[in-house]
């Protein structure tokens, strides 16, 4: 067994609002549920203010916003005394580039490369004349020199700190700037002149070298004292794929925790496996999430959701219509515009490893550009591993080159994508320079799709917005009861610690949203009729139009699956969609008519008389959307894996993306029974009990077994056994199984022996049970052998 592994976990979102006092005070509250453990946020030092944590500062404290490490010690005493572990989130890939709070990289833009902390942080220092680039400034730096103030030794700048090199303090202002370790620059410099790795596009956020092993003991010996200590039990690690070395960070991890239940934040395509070799119980559950959801998404339904769609906005193929196409465009903008910098250093480098072979000399920088970006957009997984997972080899295929070299108009400068690919694959070499290159492509690709995907084309092909999700397959929603089972068969055989999630702090809706969107799959035509109703009434009514038919499309699937809203919470929704898309404002070019049109038909359509409608359409789907959200939650909590329940997703729980979903968490039960809220609560605390009191009917040495219904309506019901000791069935598609005529006569083949209902006490069943008796109360069912 996994040391430490265990049962089921929950997650807490720590920020200022929910410290570790407020996270103490809720333990009761929350063993009650039946965790083993509190999943919690980072926990060390990081940028003040901040609501994630994800920003940190000082690898070697506890938050003091949080309590301190005297705080979470506390915290860990009375989880303890309740029975619960604690497992903490950590972030190898990046610190905060918060200069005034990082104090590290404050030394090393006080004293350069000569700085013991200069190995700690991923800076190209032959780039920029040899200084850091920091894109801090409002506007061009001599519309900002009026706002730059030497005082002692540190130049300001509004809120901004910034060392002053020794010796430089006394010089007038233009020479000071150019004599500093650093270049002060407008902030839109950073997406073409930045010289350091970031979190995606995310330039407040500077990658850390986790290679290094000095940088790892000295980053990670806080986290590491406190495991020893018995403060922490467990890990989850947050993107691993920003690593230049993730599988080797991973096994020194391992090394020094003793090899501690650990999982990684790795995104899995459809057909991608984990890297068998990484020494981790495996990922953080967004594999798990997709099939869940895809399991209550009826296939049909959406292939018409798609026609209605493309109908419905008028979109062309590669503006959403189509989602390879939406895709590829996608990642051809952020390949070109916001990882400029990244590509460029990938080219610089690329020239200088081609440089030392005769035979590959003499390619052009546009051309190993052009090489470069034709080859990332074409990665079709977050990022390539040879141990396990997908082999770099069937990822930048033959035919993968060949359509790049499509770009090029004449054939000897399209050898470009062949020398890159190469590289990229490392057949030219493996000096630590060519084992640098390849990490650092894999790096890139990783933020690109990352950015084009999940940033980009899921906030444009939008067909069924209960599909968006990461590690989602938008174009492929559906999954078959075979395909889940199938899945569920590999975790128990090769994963049966990794984690399992259905919400967490960055999924885009709440999973009780997308069970009412994805309710929707089951009834296109008379959703086709309500948008037309809709549509009409905002126009008659004098209600202000939507600015364009994609945003008012994703509008009002929004409200379907949130219910009642106040305009400002779903204006902020609905205004990151729009940006995030970037088909007609931006972050960073926002068109303010185009917004303020937003604002003015969410309050008015949406929030508005018509919404309403949406709200009456949705009351009679009611029945249908308490299967999707019951039926999700249990089979969650009993498949294959470790449950991680997110703040306040035991009961009826409604959240949009962050910050809408990052709120802090109220901890109570469901004050009215006979809500689904309360039904909800009922089931999970009956399901992780459960799996409490047995965790060996759920672990390791476990088993999975599929249990087929048999008669006219089969297909509805999924159900499988855990260990000969536990039956579990849901329902699927409640409203197509309504419309085709109910159960009928539809059977389940119980194991042998006699079996107790726990959600329902006082029932049993035994031998060929009647599904519509089954199902009488409920459309989930979680049998014991009595």
């Amino acid at each position: 067994m996994t040391p430490h592994a265990p049962t089921a976990t929950y997650r807490l979102q720590l920020q200022p609002g929910l410290g570790f006092a407020a996270a103490a005070a809720a333990v009761p509250y929350l063993a009650s549920l039946g965790v083993s453990h509190l999943h919690l946020s980072p926990v060390l030092e990081a940028v003040p203010g901040s609501t994630h944590g994800y920003d940190v500062v000082d690898c070697t404290r506890v938050r003091d916003e949080l309590g301190g490490e005297d705080g979470l010690r506390a915290l860990a005493a009375k989880a303890r005394e309740h029975g619960l572990g604690l497992v903490v989130d950590i972030v190898p890939n990046h610190m905060a580039a918060s200069v005034r709070h990082n104090r590290p990289l404050y030394e090393v833009l006080r004293d350069g490369p000569s700085s013991p902390y200069a190995r700690w942080f991923d800076i190209d220092w032959e780039a920029q004349g040899g200084r850091v680039l920091l894109p801090v400034l409002g506007g061009p730096v001599g519309d900002e020199l009026a706002a730059l103030e030497v005082e002692g030794d540190v130049l300001r700048y509004y809120d901004h700190v910034f060392p002053l090199r020794e010796g430089t303090r006394t010089l007038p202002l233009p020479r000071l700037l150019d004599a500093q370790w650093y270049r002060l620059a407008w902030w839109r410099l950073a997406r073409t002149e930045l010289n350091y790795r970031r979190f995606f596009t995310i330039s407040d956020l500077i990658g850390v070298r986790m290679e290094d092993p000095e940088v790892f003991e000295e980053t990670h010996a806080t986290i590491l004292r406190l495991l020893r200590e018995g403060v922490v039990d467990g890990l989850r690690i947050d993107h691993p794929d920003g690593l230049a070395d993730p599988g080797g960070y991973l096994q020194r991890l391992s090394d020094a925790t003793g090899g501690r239940w650990t999982v990684v934040e790795k995104i899995l395509e459809d057909d991608e496996h984990l890297p068998a070799a990484w020494p981790v119980a495996g990922t953080t559950g967004y594999d798990a999430l997709r099939h869940l959801d895809g399991l209550f998404t009826d296939p049909a339904g959406a292939d018409e959701l798609l026609g209605l769609f493309r109908r419905f906005t008028g979109v062309t193929a590669d503006r959403g219509g189509e989602w390879a196409a939406t895709a590829r465009r996608a990642a051809h903008r952020v390949v070109t515009h916001e990882l400029a910098a990244e590509v460029d250093r990938l080219t610089r480098e690329a020239a200088a490893l081609s440089a030392e072979r005769p035979e590959l000399r003499d390619h052009a920088p546009w051309a190993l550009r052009t090489a470069l970006r034709e080859l990332l957009v074409r990665v079709p997984v977050y990022r390539p591993y040879v141990a396990g997972g997908v082999d770099p080899e069937t990822v930048l295929t033959a035919s993968d080159a060949a359509d790049a070299k499509a770009a090029f108009t004449v054939a000897e400068e399209a050898r470009a994508v062949d020398t890159v690919r190469n590289l990229a694959l490392g057949r030219l070499g493996d000096s630590p320079r060519h084992t640098a290159f390849r990490a650092r492509f894999a790096q890139a690709a990783s933020a690109l799709r990352a950015k084009s995907v999940e940033d980009t084309a899921f906030y444009r092909y939008t067909p069924l917005l209960s599909a968006l999700e990461v590690g989602g397959s938008p174009q492929r929603p559906a999954v078959t009861a075979e395909a889940f089972h199938a899945y569920c068969a590999r975790v128990q055989r090769d994963w049966p610690y990794t984690s399992t999630v259905l919400s967490t702090h960055d999924t885009k809706r709440s999973a009780d949203v997308r069970a009412g969107i994805a309710a929707l799959s089951q009834c296109p035509a008379q959703w086709e009729a309500l948008l037309a109703l809709v549509t009409e009434q905002t126009a008659r009514g004098g209600a202000a139009s939507a600015p364009d038919p994609q945003l008012a499309w994703a509008a009002w699937q929004t409200v379907a699956g949130l219910g009642p809203a106040d305009p400002e919470r779903l204006q902020g929704a609905l205004l990151k969609h729009a940006r995030e898309a970037g088909l007609f404002t931006t972050w960073t070019e926002q068109d303010e008519a185009y917004e303020s049109a937003v604002r003015d038909f969410v309050a008015s359509g949406p929030c508005g008389p018509p919404g309403e409608e949406v709200l009456r359409f949705m009351a009679d789907l009611a029945p249908h959307v308490r299967a999707n959200v019951l039926g999700a939650a249990l089979a969650h909590l009993t498949m294959p894996g470790v449950p991680d329940v997110y703040q306040g997703t035991e009961h009826s729980y409604r959240a949009l993306v962050d910050p809408d979903n990052r709120t802090p968490a109220r901890f109570e039960a469901a004050r009215e029974p006979g809500t689904l809220s309360a039904e909800k609560e009922a089931l999970t605390k009956t399901a992780l009990h459960l799996r409490r009191e047995h965790p060996e009917w759920f672990g390791g040495a476990s088993t999975y077994e599929p249990l087929p219904a048999e008669g006219p309506a089969g297909q509805h019901c999924v159900a499988y056994a855990r260990s000969g000791h536990v039956v579990v069935a849901v329902t699927r598609l409640s409203l197509r199984l309504a419309e085709a005529g109910g159960w009928q006569e539809t059977r389940l083949a119980l194991p042998p022996g006699d079996w107790t209902e726990l959600l329902d006490p006082g029932r049993q069943f035994s031998g060929h049970t009647r599904v519509a008796e089954l199902f009488r109360q409920s459309p989930v069912a979680l049998l014991v052998r009595a």
